[in-house]
C-alpha cells in the first residue's frame, strides 16, 4: 500500500476508526498472522535497511468492500492490493480471504511489516517511495521459498515513480 501525507494520513484514520466501528461483525483482529510476526520481523531485520520497531504494528482482518474504502489514495497498478499499512495508527489491514498457511498471503504482510518499519524514517521523496524496496523485500521473501511474486513490475515502477506533483516539500 501505498503510505498516505500526513494530512491524508489524519483524515484516512479517522474515516477508518468510524468505519470499521459500525462494521464490528466482519472486522477482527488478526489471531492467525500473530504467529509469523516474529519469524517475518527476524527475517526483515537480515534484509531490511530499516531497523525493527519497538512498537509491533496492530493486525485486522478486513472485507474486501471495507478494502475498497481504504483504496482511496494507493497506488493504481490495475489490482486491488491485498494489504493496508495506516501509519498514523500503526495498523496493518489484510483483505480476506487471507490464510496463514498460504505463503502469497504471507508475503503481504511481510509486505505490510516493511511499510511499519519505514514509517520510522523521517522523511520520504514522496510516499510512492516507499513501495518499490516493499515490494522487492517481498519478492526476495518469496524467492527464498522457491516462490515468485505476484507483481507487475512495470506498472509497479510506473506507479511508484516520484512525479514532481508528488515530492514533498522540504
Amino acid at each position: 500500500m501505498l503510505p498516505l501525507a500526513p494530512a491524508s494520513r489524519s483524515r484516512l484514520s479517522h474515516a477508518l476508526a468510524f468505519a470499521l466501528a459500525l462494521w464490528p461483525a466482519t472486522t477482527q483482529a488478526a489471531e492467525a498472522p500473530i504467529p509469523h510476526l516474529a519469524a517475518l520481523e527476524s527475517w526483515l531485520d537480515t534484509r531490511a535497511p530499516w531497523p525493527r520497531r519497538p512498537d509491533a504494528p496492530q493486525i485486522r482482518l478486513v472485507t474486501p468492500s471495507q478494502a475498497a474504502a481504504l483504496s482511496g489514495d494507493t497506488l493504481h497498478t490495475g489490482e486491488m492490493p491485498r494489504g493496508y499499512y495506516d501509519p498514523e495508527s500503526a495498523t496493518i489491514y489484510l483483505v480476506r480471504p487471507w490464510s496463514p498457511s498460504d505463503p502469497q498471503d504471507v508475503s503481504v504482510l511481510l509486505h505490510e511489516l516493511v511499510h511499519h518499519r519505514q514509517a520510522a524514517v523521517p522523511h520520504w521523496r514522496c510516499a510512492g517511495a516507499q513501495e518499490l524496496p516493499a515490494y522487492r523485500l517481498q519478492e526476495a521473501w518469496l524467492n527464498d521459498l522457491g516462490l515468485k511474486a505476484r507483481v507487475n513490475w512495470i506498472a509497479l515502477v510506473l506507479a511508484a515513480e516520484c512525479a514532481a506533483r508528488d515530492k514533498h516539500p522540504d
